[in-house]
Parts: C-alpha cells; structure tokens; sequence
C-alpha cells in the first residue's frame, strides 16, 4: 500500500468564509499516483473545518447566518470562557466543532469518488492569518 501526504497553507481574508479545495485535493491524488484508496483532508487548526457539500452560494450564505445564530461572534469573556485566555475567538472554535474538522473521500480509478453535487470546503472562522490543511492519501 502506498501513501502520500501534502499540506496546503489558506489565508482567508475574512474572519469567516468557506473556500473550495476541491480542485487541490484532486491535484493532489493525481500527484499521488494512487488509483484505489481513501483520501482524508483536514484542518489543522482548531477554529477551522473541513466538510463536503455542494457549492452553492445561497447555501453557504446559509451556513454563514446559521452559525452566527449558534455561535455568535463576541471577543466579550463574559460571553466564552475561553476569552479570558486573551483569546476573541470562542465563537470559532464552536463553529468548528459543529462544521466537523475532516472528511474522507474513497479514491477509485484514480479519482475522488463523489456524489453528483459533491464538493471539499475549507471552512474558516478566525480567519486573516495562514493556516494548514493535510491531504492524506492511501492505497494502491
């Protein structure tokens, strides 16, 4: 069984904001060489996330408002515990929590197998500063 590993570095402008990474995991299995196996991309950071589902604007406008709602940013301590750290981001580390911090994917004939409307997104929820994404790859 072979296995390939590739880190990709985002910087997202926003301080949320969801980012297709499809196209660079699929470069990634092609550099991998890999035919049949499973591919797990992750965030390597704990105020950002990984998740599949269609890219669709209004969806994603959806999700933006949706965890504002579950988790409202607020740098107030009296808000999130963990902003007596000198932290402002308790908000994020929430909204990583429910968006998930990996996904895997099968691999077969070489290539990412999804569902019709299946996409990779890099979610950010403290973002303006560099953060890192694993690709891992397995198989043959």
């Amino acid at each position: 069984m072979k296995s390939f590993r590739k880190t990709l570095t985002v910087n997202v402008p926003a301080r949320m904001d969801f980012v297709n990474i499809t196209g660079d995991v699929e470069t990634a299995l092609a550099e991998s060489g890999i035919q049949e196996g499973l591919c797990l991309v992750n965030a390597m950071h704990i105020t950002a996330s990984v998740f599949i589902n269609d890219d669709e604007s209004g969806l994603h406008e959806d999700y933006r408002r949706w965890l504002e709602k579950l988790a409202p940013f607020s740098p107030s301590p009296d808000v999130y515990h963990h902003n007596r750290t000198g932290e402002d981001n308790g908000d994020a580390h929430h909204k990583r929590q429910i968006m998930g911090r990996e996904v895997v994917v099968a691999v077969t004939d070489g290539k990412l197998d999804f569902g019709t409307w299946e996409r990779i997104f890099y979610g950010e929820f403290d973002g303006n500063r560099p953060k890192r994404l694993l690709i891992k790859i397995i198989g043959e």
